[in-house]
């Protein structure tokens, strides 16, 4: 998996620290299991000027990989802004997937795709790697090429289905667990549920 340079990992980190867009402690994710780790790119993205030079260098992996896509797809809504700025950066046009009113990931607003086009999915955090397949799924039935999905942070620990290749600017390792058998718990530290909307928001994104 094709990751940034380390110095530049070093500063993104520490971006995102600052942003309060990575966060280490004791949280209570949407699925149900806690976590020391809680990932929050909309903190981040949130910069102008701190996003478009990160993505810039997603933008260079890229393009140092060889691929040369006709669009970015990123799906709704933490793949939107990136999806944006990282076609911004290629020099092509950026759309986005949303769910439709069954929770099936779709392409809506007269966005349209051409069999044999070269697509790279955008996403902020890549964990199980569920929607990017998703994705995937929805732009191949189109008979479209996914070259391969391109993210801020990748936490699949190398743990995922995808068949393409994965782009990330840093790799996060996160330790999660069940309620009951929680060391933070046990330690008496209480747990938080950070996001925008109570028991709707994952890190596990």
């Amino acid at each position: 998996m094709p990751y940034a340079p380390s110095d530049f990992q070093q500063q993104f980190e520490a971006q995102l620290r600052d942003e309060d867009a990575l966060l280490s402690g004791h949280f209570r994710l949407s699925s149900g299991l806690h976590s020391d780790t809680y990932v929050q790119c909309a903190r981040f993205l949130r910069r102008p000027d701190l996003a478009a030079p990160a993505l810039g260098v997603l933008a260079d992996l890229i393009r140092e990989a060889g691929l040369q896509p006709d669009l970015v797809v990123g799906p709704a809504m933490g793949g939107v802004v990136v999806s944006y700025e990282l076609a911004r950066q290629l020099q092509v046009p950026g759309i986005f997937t949303e769910r439709d009113a069954d929770t099936k990931m779709t392409l809506r607003r007269g966005f349209t795709l051409e069999p044999g086009q070269k697509v790279i999915i955008a996403e902020d955090v890549v964990t199980t790697g569920k929607s990017t397949l998703e994705v995937a799924v929805v732009l191949r039935a189109m008979g479209v090429e996914v070259l391969g999905v391109a993210c801020l942070i990748d936490r699949t620990g190398g743990q995922h289905e995808l068949d393409f290749p994965l782009f990330a600017l840093l790799p996060v390792q996160a330790a999660t667990y069940q309620p009951e058998n929680c060391p933070l718990c046990a330690k008496g530290i209480p747990a938080v549920k950070p996001g925008s909307r109570p028991d709707a928001v994952s890190a596990l994104a």
